[in-house]
């Protein structure tokens, strides 16, 4: 038995198939580039989109045969809107980065209703607002798995699940479907809206492939990338190093207990859901992560590659004091701050390339154990020890700082990318490959296991990450 898991990334589609051994195989990737029209905008082509899945799920299939099920991983927020009729995208879909709409959720702060740019809500007001003013056409709105699986499924197919569904700021806080209110005060017709259906579980079938393999799994990024890992018991969590940085940590059948933020600034997301029975989580958030890396690569050019930046790093064995807060495009959780800013301090005329590039490594870090420490406050738990993907995964300079910002061990995932992974094992554990999230815990085998070795001056990341705050005064004032 195997799946064939669609994972839409923010620059690329892919499709791989996965055996019974969480084996990875046949993968074949489209680029599909976001392009930047204005300062803050970010748009996808939905319909280019649509054809590199299509091309590259029959390119799978073509290697490797009919499957069992197809899973569906992709990033979240993203939104796009279509004709029911034509099944044509009435514009480009409106990337989860876009920034477009910020003025309309200060608006709506005001009214009492806390929306954030980053989500699909806004987003999906101000499409219909530019192509159906007068909400009189039949139109379909999803993020990136809706769209995909009406893809597959030759347009019989407007659903999404509750991963997805928990990052639009559509759903009610409770995950028991849209919210009504909302809905309203946005002008958002519920006929647009897609039906939500378990994580795992049939359904429906992708009509477009050979053999109409059931569609049997849907979620978010991160929350495959959770799966993924194994991390299906309350207390385990993963962290993917990416563009950007995002730990997740599963904690069960209870939602948190806080509405949308919690004190240490993380958010409550649903997991998964399967049988009709809801696994949350928390996630907490670091905007720049793996952007630090390319800063240095591409604005610097103090490195050529990012993989150079490992041999670079590891040519000396301490920053000699330099420290550098990656905060880019300002700070998230825990103290979220838009205005803050990328910070390096420390430095003196024996401060040379090595030691720049350390520091940035350290620094990345240093925001991995924040997220660490938040989500431990904010979810009522320890987290023993930290599972790891994404592409500064592949770093071992890196993984050394983590396990010693964390002083706990650092777990590497066996595939750079486990979003597949746990796509797959959502569509699996429908169709009876894996029997349940137990099942799934086990295959869990980390590359590696990275250990503390020495302490870190967390005391002093504080006092540099206190310099990085409040820079752009106008900007530290926003709150979503």
């Amino acid at each position: 038995m195997s799946v064939l898991v669609i994972d839409v990334g923010t620059s690329s589609v892919r499709a791989s198939i996965v055996r019974p051994d969480a084996c990875v195989t046949q993968i074949h990737r489209r680029s599909v580039l976001p392009s930047t029209p204005a300062p803050g905008f970010v748009e996808l082509d939905a319909a280019a989109l649509a054809t590199a899945v299509l091309e590259v799920a029959r390119a799978a299939l073509d290697e490797a045969g009919e499957v069992d099920a197809v899973g569906i991983a992709n990033q979240r927020a993203t939104t796009v809107v279509w004709d029911r009729r034509t099944g044509e995208p009435v514009g480009p879909a409106i990337g989860w980065q876009d920034q477009r709409t910020v003025m309309m959720c200060l608006a709506l702060r005001e009214q009492g209703l806390r929306l954030s740019p980053s989500s699909s809500a806004t987003k999906l007001a101000f499409l219909l607002d530019t192509f159906d003013p007068d909400r009189t056409r039949d139109l379909c709105f999803g993020t990136v798995d809706s769209w995909v699986a009406w893809t597959l499924s030759t347009a019989s197919m407007h659903v999404t699940d509750l991963s997805n569904a928990g990052v639009t700021g559509l759903m009610r806080l409770d995950a028991a479907g849209w919210d009504e209110a909302v809905l309203g005060a946005l002008g958002i017709p519920e006929a647009v809206m897609p039906s939500i259906v378990d994580s795992s579980g049939v359904a429906g079938e992708a009509a477009a492939l050979r053999g109409a393999p059931p569609i049997a799994g849907l979620a978010g990024d991160q929350q495959a990338s959770l799966i993924g890992q194994g991390c299906t018991r309350p207390g385990l969590a993963k962290m993917t190093f990416g563009t950007g940085g995002m730990l997740d940590l599963c904690l069960g059948p209870d939602r948190p207990p806080f509405d949308q933020r919690g004190a240490c600034g993380t958010f409550p997301i649903v997991a998964w859901q399967r049988q009709g029975r809801v696994t949350w989580g928390i996630e907490a958030f670091m905007l720049t992560a793996g952007q630090s890396v390319e800063w240095l690569r591409d604005d610097l050019g103090v490195i050529a590659d990012a993989s150079e930046s490992e041999a670079v790093a590891a040519a000396c064995e301490t920053t000699g004091d330099v420290w550098f807060v990656p905060a880019l495009l300002g700070m998230a959780t825990p103290a979220w701050d838009f205005g803050a800013r990328g910070t390096l301090l420390g430095l003196t005329g024996g401060t040379g390339r090595a030691e720049v590039v350390r520091a940035v490594l350290e620094g990345v870090a240093h925001r991995g154990a924040d997220l660490l420490e938040a989500a431990e406050a904010d979810g009522g738990c320890s987290i023993p020890s930290l599972r790891v993907d994404g592409g500064m995964s592949a770093n071992r300079v890196f993984l050394q700082a983590l396990a010693d910002a964390c002083q706990r061990p650092v777990e590497v995932s066996p595939v750079l990318e486990a979003t597949t992974l746990g796509a797959a094992f959502l569509a699996g554990m429908a169709v009876g490959i894996w029997a349940g999230e137990d099942d799934v815990a086990a295959t869990w085998s980390p590359r590696a296991t990275v250990e503390p070795a020495r302490a870190t001056d967390r005391g002093r990341w504080g006092e540099a990450c206190q310099r990085a705050r409040g820079w752009v005064p106008e900007l530290s004032a926003l709150d979503f």
